[in-house]
């Protein structure tokens, strides 16, 4: 009796030992469920030198749930990527914020972007309270895009729109760029700022963004390439023009 309480314990130790092997150094835990998706495949991927790098690849067979293990040195915006097999749908990338800990993402194949709920992240948290203000923009820029379309031919008109469309474009830059500034205290912050205005706003907005960022985040991979583009950009803007 003894024996085999020994040999079940040194069993379960080989198995605890054999899975803590099999994730490595993983830091990044995602489980989720698919509603309705059970044949085909799951790609994690993240944006690297102007492409998408596949990280990750999850065979579904059976089953609607997933869970994959990743090492991140820094929190960093990751896609997860359905390959429905016989599909002709878009709606095929969901972008989320990923960073160390446990992250859930549950969904349905048919409503894959628009139905998508995550949790265990905050930054996917903040990410989302930026994407709803965005969108608001968004439909502030296809109402006067319908308004272009009613004008026609009406030049008065058109000025005018033109004219609204400039302000609404600056103001949107502006919040933004308040946005990334009242959140430089995590990852989301640098990473709003360099995805959305960087390559088009005032240099003085992304100083005050870069300053405003905690040590830990500066030396996150979003706060490290905002450094380097501003002052990439600061050494263009004060090169002699030619």
């Amino acid at each position: 009796m003894k024996n085999t309480f020994l040999a079940l314990v040194a069993l379960l130790f080989i198995v605890a030992c054999g899975k803590e092997e099999n994730h490595g150094d993983a830091n990044v835990h995602i489980t989720g469920n698919i509603k309705g998706f059970k044949k085909g495949r799951l790609f994690i991927k993240k944006y690297a030198d102007t492409a998408f790098v596949n990280i990750d690849t999850i065979n579904i067979d059976g089953k609607s749930e997933f869970e994959s293990h990743l090492k991140l040195d820094s929190p960093q915006m990751l896609y997860l990527v359905i390959d429905r097999v016989s599909s002709e749908s878009i709606d095929q990338e969901l972008p989320f914020f990923a960073e160390p800990g446990n992250i859930t993402i549950n969904t349905s194949k048919d409503a894959f972007f628009a139905k998508a709920k995550i949790t265990g992240s905050k930054n996917q948290k903040v990410y989302e309270e930026f994407t709803a203000l965005r969108q608001k923009f968004v439909n502030d820029k296809m109402e006067l895009t319908k308004l272009t379309i009613e004008a026609g031919k009406d030049v008065k008109k058109l000025d005018s729109i033109d004219s609204q469309l400039e302000k609404l474009i600056k103001r949107q830059y502006l919040h933004t760029a308040n946005f990334a500034l009242n959140h430089a205290n995590m990852e989301v912050g640098p990473y709003v700022a360099l995805s959305e205005v960087a390559g088009d706003i005032n240099i003085k907005y992304l100083d005050t963004i870069q300053k405003s960022m905690t040590p830990q985040v500066a030396k996150s991979m979003y706060g490290t390439m905002l450094t380097k583009l501003i002052a990439e950009r600061k050494k263009a803007e004060a090169a002699p023009v030619q």
